[in-house]
């Protein structure tokens, strides 16, 4: 068990957050994901839908009273605001892989902020689905079986060449960073594989895509955990 997990699962585990949620997006990730985890002011998007996550975890400033009651005995306030909701939930699953909703498609900082968390967190698998693509953020390697033609986006969020098989653009060779040379609007000729050479890209695809890429990054290996205080 990873050191501060609140929530604990050898399933994949779902975090609804306080933008715009779906019932068909829940539904979808709770397929795939079907440990149930709110983060903060998610808890009452969860609490609309009717269900019942197994924890609630942020600093509580976006939390009604309703949901405060609704879920009273899994409430984890966690009061720093040095990181956002997301990054506190996240950092607090320790799980194959977490699918995160209601963080993308709302406010375009907490969109970015949710971003930042991804590379920040590399040993925290996780997907952040939007209304029409998904995001994560890429491991040591990974293979994932896509259609040809299926776009294929990364987005170095540092400086970071990535070695690729299957992309119609090859990325070999090429030194990315988010102030020069972004990789956006390539597409898969088949499966694709990726390997960084170190942290800080995203891989963006459609979330049509979304099962394949839950278990190509549950596959694949991990980052090791940042060091305390990165």
């Amino acid at each position: 068990m990873k050191a501060g997990a609140i929530v604990q699962s050898r399933e994949p585990v779902t975090l609804v957050g306080g933008a715009d949620l779906t019932a068909e997006d829940l539904a979808l990730s709770l397929r795939l994901a079907p440990i149930l985890v709110a983060a903060d002011g998610g808890a009452d998007a969860v609490l609309a839908a009717g269900a019942d996550p197994v924890a609630v975890i942020g600093d509580m400033d976006s939390l009604s009273e309703e949901a405060a009651r609704a879920f009273a005995g899994r409430l984890h306030p966690v009061p720093e605001q040095e990181t956002t909701d997301f990054d506190k939930a996240l950092t607090r699953i320790d799980a194959p892989a977490v699918v995160a909703l209601g963080f993308a498609g709302g406010r375009l900082d907490h969109e970015l902020a949710a971003l930042h968390s991804l590379v920040a967190r590399p040993d925290r698998p996780c997907v952040l689905l939007g209304p029409t693509t998904l995001a994560f953020h890429a491991p040591p390697e990974l293979a994932l079986p896509l259609d040809p033609g299926t776009l294929v986006s990364l987005f170095p969020f540092a400086p970071v060449g990535i070695a690729s098989e299957g992309l119609l653009w090859p990325t070999d060779g090429l030194a990315f960073a988010p102030q020069t040379r972004i990789g956006t609007s390539n597409e898969a000729r088949g499966e694709v594989r990726l390997r960084p050479s170190g942290p800080g890209m995203l891989v963006i695809l459609p979330r049509g895509v979304l099962a394949r890429a839950v278990a190509a990054l549950i596959a694949a290996p991990r980052w090791p955990s940042p060091s305390p205080g990165g």
